[in-house]
């Protein structure tokens, strides 16, 4: 199964966006303050979901209640139906800003009625005992905004991927969480998914030898639609395109994987003229990414190619191969060489609960968060160093914590 089969979140309107140009992100948050306002609205159920018959357990006394903000499809088809996984993790509150939908998802995971909120009267949350924390599985351009407001209310939270559209929004999530004092996690499931983590263990092993080349794809083609319709092609509240929704995981598996921080960053976007689905967004986004240890990674990312969720390590001793990558469930992976292997580490389904574990370890015991706020600003960061240098036509140089280097 790859990701972008399934809408993660569905109830947003632009209200008078206009035409954005292809800048860098690290412009992005003022250029859209200019352009259009992005808020949350409520939309129906999305088609196909399948709720419950009957609640999830509560299995522990500890468990962390979660308050989970935007009922997209992502939330209702692949996280909240595994939540009963989860040791110490629960749903104690929804939000919506549609009420037919919070009845009927609120009915089905046995939410009590005054533990379902709306948009609008959010804040009364920071009131409720019974929520922990709040996971934010909204579009992209609304996370900064419903994570400090989360904060606000004193409620720890898990933030979907990418972190925010830019890293400025980055840092100003990180400083509320501090100001706070709450944790702050970014849900980058790989890290807690039994393939990757195996396939983390072998690099660190050397089980190719010495790295010389990662490759990741991660592309599909995406059918009609435009901004007004699909919030994935809309800039406000996506960013430039694949990269920060798909690509991303190719850009987790080349850092997880090499252990490294890439020194250099070329980069080239395309974006086709006269297509709707890209008046806005990039359709295809690549990168080389050059290692201190002189390894070299390839990226690839696209709305506009046949569908791929590859990762490939080539070493001085045999060749590591993910086909599927990163997805939801279903993964493979092999090595190929003298050490040739063919490896089933468990259920990858199980990503989504232990990343909720992980947290709720985190609040109840202080354990140091796996995927923090830090990463996800490292994330945003070589995000925008991608786009600097296929703007400007030229290899940037990237600092430890990448930032360019000027």
């Amino acid at each position: 199964m790859i990701d972008h089969m399934m809408p993660r979140r569905g109830f947003i309107e632009v209200g008078g966006l206009a035409a954005a140009s292809l800048a860098a992100p690290a412009t992005l948050a003022a250029s859209f303050a200019q352009a259009g306002d992005a808020r949350t609205e409520g939309r129906p159920l999305p088609e196909g979901v399948k709720l419950p018959s009957s609640p999830p357990r509560r299995r522990r006394a500890d468990s962390i209640g979660f308050a989970i903000v935007g009922l997209g499809g992502y939330a209702l088809n692949q996280m909240m139906p595994r939540i009963d996984q989860a040791e110490r993790a629960h749903v104690a509150a929804l939000v919506s800003g549609n009420p037919d939908k919070l009845r009927q998802v609120g009915d089905a995971y046995g939410v009590p009625e005054d533990a379902r909120y709306s948009y609008e009267d959010f804040a009364r949350i920071a009131a409720d005992d019974r929520v922990d924390a709040v996971y934010i599985v909204l579009p992209t351009g609304l996370h900064a905004e419903w994570t400090i407001r989360a904060f606000a209310a004193g409620k720890h939270v898990l933030c979907e991927k990418p972190m925010a559209i830019s890293s400025v929004e980055c840092e100003r999530m990180i400083a509320a969480a501090r100001r706070a004092d709450r944790k702050l996690m970014i849900a980058y499931r790989s890290h807690f998914e039994p393939y990757n983590l195996e396939a983390m263990k072998l690099m660190r092993q050397k089980a190719v030898g010495d790295i010389r080349l990662v490759r990741t794809e991660q592309s599909y083609r995406m059918g009609p639609t435009s901004p007004s319709q699909n919030w994935r092609v809309n800039r406000a509240l996506a960013g430039g395109g694949p990269l920060e929704d798909y690509g991303l995981y190719g850009l987790q598996s080349a850092l997880y994987l090499t252990g490294e921080m890439p020194e250099s960053i070329s980069a080239t976007t395309f974006r086709p003229t006269g297509d709707p689905r890209f008046a806005e967004i990039f359709a295809h986004v690549s990168a080389q990414l050059q290692f201190p240890s002189g390894a070299v990674a390839q990226l690839v990312t696209s709305y506009d190619s046949a569908g791929g969720n590859i990762a490939l390590v080539r070493g001085t001793g045999g060749s590591l191969i993910m086909d599927p990558a990163t997805s939801y469930a279903g993964q493979k992976m092999r090595i190929e060489g003298p050490n040739g292997a063919e490896f089933n580490p468990g259920d990858p389904t199980v990503q989504f609960a232990r990343q909720l574990d992980h947290l709720a370890s985190a609040i109840r015991e202080g354990t140091p968060i796996r995927t923090p706020g830090e990463m996800g600003l490292r994330d945003l960061r070589l995000i925008e160093a991608i786009y600097a240098s296929a703007k400007a036509g030229r290899t940037e140089k990237v600092a430890p914590d990448g930032r360019l280097r000027r």
